[in-house]
């Protein structure tokens, strides 16, 4: 089995990487968000690698941490979970999302990747809450601020920030894990409009 591949990114195609590992070309199949973070063609890449073996054929799965593997292979153990809707969750949210995502139970999150509907959106975060801690820690004070009842105890500039986020489109736990931290980068005293700015930073990166 083939576990991680280091090589040259040959070409890119729809939904896969050609990389060039000593003169053998391997197809593998990535995420969008992984296929995003890859270099330009011609340029260096360290894949970690899940293969699949079927009888009519071998695939390989790139991931850009072991992590992001763990959780495709997690998914997978959902009933009506393939491998192309676990890339397309993925390619939503990333590993620390999708661990916040499940442990607060944020449908809504999972939902938007492509061929996940809300019925088996609620399956994966049902099924998966108790293994989520395993494969992504959740900031206490992600979990905080992302709870199903808005934390009154929490600064109302963090309130602030979070309700802003929400309404520019994000969901609830991600907004919470970007203002948490903008809060360690900026400290406790940040105000609302500095925490946005830095939120939306988090966010894009």
């Amino acid at each position: 089995m083939i576990g991680k591949l280091k090589g040259v990114i040959d070409s890119y195609g729809e939904d896969y990487v050609i990389l060039d590992v000593h003169g053998v070309g391997y197809v593998v199949q990535c995420s969008a968000r992984t296929l995003q973070k890859l270099p330009r063609a011609g340029e260096a890449a360290i894949l970690s690698i899940e293969t699949q073996v079927r009888e009519d054929a071998i695939r390989l799965f790139g991931f850009m941490s072991e992590a992001e593997r763990d959780w495709f292979r997690l998914l997978q153990t959902v009933q009506g979970v393939g491998s192309k809707v676990a890339l397309a969750i993925l390619g939503v949210l990333g590993p620390g999302e999708l661990a916040s995502a499940v442990a607060m139970q944020d449908k809504t999150a999972v939902v938007r990747a492509q061929g996940v509907g809300p019925k088996l959106a609620a399956r994966i975060v049902a099924e998966l809450k108790d293994k989520a801690p395993s494969f992504g820690s959740v900031d206490p004070l992600v979990a905080k601020l992302a709870g199903e009842d808005e934390d009154k105890a929490a600064p109302t500039a963090v309130r602030d920030a979070i309700s802003a986020l929400v309404n520019l489109g994000y969901g609830r736990p991600q907004a919470a894990a970007a203002v948490a931290a903008s809060v360690k980068a900026l400290g406790e005293e940040a105000q609302a409009s500095a925490l946005i700015r830095q939120g939306l930073k988090e966010l894009a990166s």
